[in-house]
């Protein structure tokens, strides 16, 4: 072998080993995490990055829009924390929404790894905690102030001694204050097994540091994204969105343009952030807005800072996709998690024969606490019943792609797993009743969308209990595509008295009654009619799609370069 194709082998074998080292910091974190969104859903994200913030490698567990927002939140610890003033054995946090992943319950932790006494790398990890005071998750708070505790970015551990003081405070503001310090120290602990690896992986290819091999990585993957952006049409085009928002509707507009030089993603048209806990911080809008594009362009392309560079956000200030501070953004998930379809609308008029139709998106997590009271609720009877805050993730249909059908109760594009029911009623004195497929709830089309599912939940201590809602697709469904149906709109309701639920804020759920869950159907793509038969009629027959004709969507027009 010449001495070219040995580099070669070595650069390979070093990248391989670098996924795995990241991917082995994902899996510490799931095993010693004690919230069940880390341990059972995969709530979290992992990566190491180079000394002065450039993402290498990212763990394949976890989600788009901590990994990407991650890469963001790096850059604002070495500005907090310069490399030269960090120490072996220095760990640091925050959960900063505008310096983190978006909302105070997502915690990031960094780790500057030392090897010959010098820095070589930084591993970053984050994980969504199941409470972090404030008037919990839902999208009610005003501002940022009324969603619970604020860490600035942080020094946790100095030199390998705990700052008890970070804990004492963490302790004194959640409900949860076990299982919040227990996924603190997980963070510490994943990225020290990620240092560990990461050293011993130095030591055997007798490597001083990273930065030779970084530089490569990133290089390359910045190389394999335009090239793949040579199989797309130049231009510009756009698309809009509405959806439910809190009490009002909110429009989401797109343009995308394709260039020479990468990909402009422009937001403007887009309304403004409100006074309610549905904003979304400018980082969050590029993780899942760069997620989208990566699905469709050079999706094979390892995520780093690379692939990422020929990848442009914009959006207006103070608009709802670049909120501000103190705007509440703790649901920011729901506006955020749609981004991908927005896009996805405006680059099927450039390549209609790769981009799937819309989906149900965000997240349909349900999330219900025991004992607490609520404005004009039945407040003793809350207090006086058993504690417990859960979130149940739970998930509706995706839109169908080309050439195949839509996933059922699928999370995209968050990608995060639904939690075992067992697990939760060990957890909180839960029955789930019902959890099956949504029949009917994915649009019909060449290809079906998605199905999404039916949930059935009661107390089983027969004590009212409070919902925090933060749904959409319930006024305003996925959309059809290229003449495909719509998907079914989400919908929550009371089983016993029959009284239909709003998609987001704080709502009682009545001692003895039973919440019901129908999350939304993905949408159908392409002409129903150019459907196969025998698939129709196996729809049909299994209630997988209503048989009503649907309508045809008229699509939004681009203007090609």
């Amino acid at each position: 072998m010449s001495a070219t194709g040995r580099q070669a082998l070595r650069q390979q074998l070093v990248w391989s080993r670098l996924l795995a080292v990241v991917e082995e910091q994902a899996q510490a974190l799931i095993r010693t995490a004690f919230g069940t969104p880390t341990r059972e859903a995969g709530d979290l994200s992992a990566g190491v990055f180079l000394p002065d913030g450039r993402m290498v490698a990212q763990a394949v567990t976890g989600t788009p829009g901590h990994v990407n927002s991650m890469a963001d939140s790096v850059l604002h610890f070495l500005r907090a924390f310069p490399a030269d003033t960090m120490r072996d054995g220095d760990v640091f946090v925050t959960n900063d929404p505008w310096k983190g992943t978006g909302h105070l319950f997502d915690v990031v932790m960094v780790t500057p790894v030392f090897h010959g006494g010098k820095l070589v790398a930084l591993f970053a990890s984050t994980v969504h905690v199941v409470d972090i005071g404030g008037v919990n998750a839902g999208p009610d708070a005003l501002e940022i102030f009324h969603e619970g505790l604020f860490l600035p970015p942080l020094r946790f551990v100095s030199e390998g001694v705990f700052e008890e003081a970070v804990l004492d405070i963490v302790r004194a503001n959640v409900r949860e204050p076990g299982q919040v310090e227990g996924d603190f120290h997980a963070l510490v602990a994943c990225n020290a097994v990620g240092a560990a690896r990461l050293q011993r992986l130095l030591r055997e290819f007798g490597l001083a540091d990273l930065e030779a091999q970084g530089d490569y990585i990133i290089e390359r993957s910045r190389l394999a994204m335009r090239e793949a952006l040579r199989e797309w049409p130049k231009g510009t085009w756009r698309n809009q969105m509405t959806v439910d928002g809190y009490d009002t509707p909110v429009e989401l507009h797109a343009a995308v343009t394709i260039s020479d030089g990468g990909i402009l993603v422009d937001f403007e048209g887009t309304s403004r952030a409100i006074a309610r806990g549905i904003n979304v911080p400018k980082a969050y809008t590029d993780a899942y807005t760069s997620f989208g594009i990566r699905c469709l362009v050079g999706a094979d392309v390892p995520n780093n800072a690379g692939s990422l560079a020929p990848i442009r956000v914009v959006a207006p200030e103070g608009s709802i996709v670049h909120a501000l501070p103190p705007a509440a953004v703790a649901a920011r998930a729901a506006i955020g998690q749609m981004l991908p379809d927005l896009v996805f609308g405006a680059l099927r008029q450039a390549r209609p024969d790769r981009v799937p139709a819309e989906g149900a998106s965000s997240l349909w997590n349900i999330r219900l606490s025991g004992g607490q009271p609520i404005e004009g609720g039945p407040n003793e009877a809350l207090r006086r019943a058993r504690r417990f805050n859960i979130v149940s993730f739970s998930t509706g249909g995706t839109g169908a792609r080309p050439g195949k059908d839509g996933l059922s109760a699928t999370a995209y594009p968050s990608g995060v797993r639904n939690v075992s029911l067992e697990i939760l009623e060990t957890q909180a004195p839960l029955l789930f009743r019902r959890k099956e497929y949504r029949p009917g709830s994915g649009g019909a089309g060449a290809s079906r969308g998605g199905l999404g599912q039916v949930i059935e939940i009661e107390n089983a201590d027969g004590d009212p209990m409070v919902l925090s809602a933060t749904w959409d697709r319930v006024r305003f469904p996925a959309r059809g595509a290229l003449g495909g149906g719509d998907g079914a709109p989400g919908a929550a309701r009371l089983k016993h008295s029959g009284t239909a639920l709003r998609g987001k804020g704080r709502q009682v759920i009545p001692a003895g009654e039973v919440l019901v869950v129908e999350t939304p159907g993905g949408a159908g793509l392409g002409d129903p009619a150019r459907r196969d038969p025998a698939l129709a009629a196996r729809d049909l027959k299994a209630g997988l799609v209503g048989a009503a004709a649907p309508a045809p969507l008229v699509e939004s027009t681009g203007t090609a370069a």
